[in-house]
């Protein structure tokens, strides 16, 4: 007798332990730039070419995430960017040069790039569209634990430690998930994948990576700067030569036709906006606390904890709320109360209780965490097993888009208004109005995707809807025996 693990309990635990690896990464970094650029010896501007060569990196491997899940097996390549970032991240732990960690960055961007498409489309293969609503659940630990974790880790590890085990507590979660993939993981090709839209790739991958590296880079090196006006002009010229290749080719690399789906069309700008605020509010905010409350950086990573609890919290309840208020009604609840949120939190001052702060944090998690698992349950619906894996890719590729803009326009409001001010006295002072402002933006973004949301319509998404039989998400271990015989049914008739 042996124990089989339920297939998709299988692909939850791979995907999860994968993709909070790679949330972490995203945000651990940042605290730590300030002690690397002292160690290796560089300046804390040039220690900012990290972020840029994994931003961009990831920008051209992105598009082909997808065709390259289809064509060459899902276990094979997200297996093999796992790998990838897992070693590279041992790696980037033991260089001595900034050359040689920007390097590895690099790499670690292109596993990331692969690994997120791949495993979104291994999962919604797995789970029929009337059990997505408690896939839910699950998401919640790389969406929301994993990114707010990272700088409270972060902070405790360059203080106690060395900043080389920011990566290298990367190894304890990739290596068993690599191994455990590779035992029980079954692999899924699509046998009309056909072959790569290169026109799409080429046009793709330096677009995406022009454009980020432009929207990720203005505010540090100024909007009006040549390097910047031309990376922006080269990347959206890039872009919208890609609009028109791939509405011409077969099988595209970004499958723009997709968009005539309206369920995903709308879900998938709803997304963008929600990104947009929702990363910008949590790159303004903690900037707010530290330089206009004087708060530490371990007291901001701890006052904003609370949004990741909410949104675990929610993560509970979308199995719940979707089905009885459908997408269009819990999405558009949502946007509206973290909006206004949003708008309370431009509000605060030196004076207002640090715990009512957390409070609203908090509420964050709970309003927006169920417009995300909303957005994510229902954005498939429509989509056909077989269009998964260029659906999932096109999906990633609008949130980084959104994330990169969300940050890009609200570090611009900063910028242009001005972080500090001089006083009566001669004397600089924080500039309050510039945070107020951009918090302001982040809910613009919210309401804007709210006018997305009220186009959504509930019957596009009937699928998602329906009840899923009483049981849990992964069932238990079932039971097989390895010896006996199978019966063959026979049909009569």
């Amino acid at each position: 007798m042996r124990f089989r693990l339920n297939p998709k309990a299988i692909v939850s635990i791979v995907y999860v332990l994968a993709m909070f690896m790679v949330a972490m990464d995203a945000t651990v970094l940042n605290v730590a730039l300030r002690t690397i650029s002292e160690e290796l010896g560089v300046p804390p501007a040039a220690a900012g070419t990290l972020n840029v060569g994994y931003l961009v990196s990831l920008a051209v491997f992105l598009p082909v995430a997808g065709w390259l899940g289809d064509r060459w097996g899902t276990k094979r390549v997200f297996l093999s960017a796992l790998t990838l970032f897992t070693v590279s991240s041992a790696l980037c732990a033991t260089a001595d040069h900034l050359g040689t960690l920007t390097i590895f960055r690099i790499l670690q961007g292109a596993g990331g790039g692969l690994l997120t498409p791949v495993g979104m489309a291994m999962l919604f293969r797995t789970f029929p569209p009337q059990e997505r609503a408690k896939v839910s659940r699950m998401l919640v630990l790389p969406i929301a634990l994993a990114p707010a974790l990272g700088p409270i880790v972060s902070g405790l590890i360059v203080d106690q430690l060395s900043w080389r085990w920011i990566f290298y507590v990367n190894l304890p979660v990739g290596i068993p998930a690599v191994i455990f993939g590779m035992l029980h993981l079954k692999e899924h090709k699509e046998q009309g994948a056909g072959r790569l839209d290169l026109p799409g790739w080429l046009l793709s991958a330096p677009g995406l990576a022009l454009t980020m590296y432009a929207l990720s880079q203005g505010a540090l090196r100024g909007w009006t700067s040549p390097l910047i006006m031309g990376a922006g002009f080269a990347g959206s010229l890039l872009l919208t030569l890609l609009v028109v290749v791939e509405l011409r080719a077969k099988q595209p690399l970004l499958d723009l036709r997709l968009l005539k789906h309206r369920l995903f069309r709308y879900t998938g700008l709803v997304s963008v906006c929600g990104a947009a605020g929702l990363l910008g509010m949590l790159y303004v905010f903690p900037l707010m606390y530290q330089n206009v409350l004087q708060a530490s950086a371990l007291e901001t990573g701890l006052t904003t904890f609370p949004e990741a609890l909410g949104l675990m919290i929610a993560s509970q309840l979308v199995p719940w709320t979707y089905p009885r208020l459908g997408p269009r009604k819990l999405i558009s609840m949502g946007l509206i109360c973290t909006a206004v949120i949003f708008i309370t939190l431009s509000q605060i001052t030196v004076d207002t209780n640090p715990w009512f702060i957390r409070s609203l944090l908090f509420g964050v998690g709970i309003f927006l965490g169920q417009t995300v698992g909303a957005v994510q349950i229902a954005a498939f619906a429509q989509i056909p097993p077989a269009s998964m894996g260029r659906a999932s890719t096109w999906f990633t590729v609008q949130n980084r888009l959104g994330s990169a803009i969300g940050m890009a326009l609200l570090s611009a409001v900063l910028a242009g208004v001005g972080t500090t001010t001089v006083t009566t006295t001669g004397t600089m002072e924080p500039n309050m109005l510039a945070y107020r402002l951009a918090l302001l933006g982040a809910a613009a973004f919210l309401l804007i995707g709210l006018c997305f949301a009220l186009k959504i319509r509930d019957a596009d998404a009937a699928a998602t809807i329906r009840k899923t039989p009483v049981g849990g998400l992964f069932g238990k271990l079932k039971r097989s025996s390895t010896v006996g015989s199978e019966s063959v049914a026979k049909q009569e008739g």
